[in-house]
């Protein structure tokens, strides 16, 4: 519960100076694919506001990574720019991942409003089996991965001309749930069960081998104390919030 519904972050106030209610989540997303997520930003100059973005696929000849945005072969049609904001001031990757509140109906009830992202190698994946492309110690792989770990997208560098942003197989990014807009405004939505849906690479402008994993959801239940949704004129209690069942890998948890 804030106070500031359009502010990033907010800090929680009590029931009675709140303005807005947002439910807060923690997201991530793993490679476990052939090789790695490698995106290269860059621009001409620093009058361009944003930099277009390349995809660095494997060779399949010899096995090489593209280690430049002139090396990768593919476009993509989505961008960085550079966000200013306290709890960023790096290069962020548009559009890579949204949220959701999905109906039992199927209806998109609530959409997110953070869209920005700074990619790299957080933690590894805890799959029981790993992909069989992870890095090991050696070799170019080994030299990405190492890379990404690191990869704070250009820290304190809004004057940057190009950029990197990636997941190495078997690593995963992950974004708590404190960070601004890891949220979904519900003040207005009714009391019932709902499907939160995290969605990565949406729109396929990046190349993946599998296409069929890109979301994964929770099913969860909305309970405002009197059985309607919005502040109205004081509200003596926040909404009640239960976690129902999670759904890895799939779009919709019934």
């Amino acid at each position: 519960m804030v106070i500031d519904p359009a502010a990033p972050n907010g800090r929680c106030v009590l029931p009675t100076a709140a303005k807005a209610v947002r439910l807060r989540f923690t997201s991530s997303e793993e490679n476990i694919g052939d090789g790695p997520l490698l995106l290269y930003g860059r621009r001409q100059d620093t009058t361009q506001h944003r930099m277009s973005v390349r995809q660095a696929l494997r060779n399949t000849k010899d096995g090489s990574i593209p280690d430049s945005y002139a090396a990768a072969q593919r476009p993509t049609r989505t961008f960085t720019y550079y966000e200013p904001a306290m709890a960023h001031q790096h290069w962020h990757l548009m559009n890579f991942e949204r949220f959701t509140l999905v109906s039992q109906q199927g209806e998109v009830v609530v959409a997110d409003r953070k869209n920005g992202f700074c990619l790299g190698d957080r933690f590894p994946i805890a799959d029981a089996v790993k992909p069989p492309h992870v890095p090991g110690t050696t070799g170019p792989d080994a030299k990405l991965a190492e890379r990404l770990r690191a990869n704070n997208c250009r820290h304190h560098e809004p004057d940057a001309l190009d950029v990197v942003e990636g997941i190495s197989v078997g690593s995963g990014d992950d974004y708590k749930y404190d960070v601004d807009f890891q949220w979904l405004d519900i003040t207005d939505v009714p009391s019932g069960t709902y499907t939160l849906v995290n969605t990565v690479n949406g729109d396929r402008t990046l190349s993946e081998s599998d296409y069929g994993n890109n979301s994964s959801s929770v099913a969860l239940s909305i309970e405002w104390p009197d059985g309607s949704p919005g502040l109205h004129n004081v509200l003596s209690r926040a909404p009640i919030v239960r976690f129902l069942r999670s759904c890895p890998g799939q779009a919709h948890c019934p």
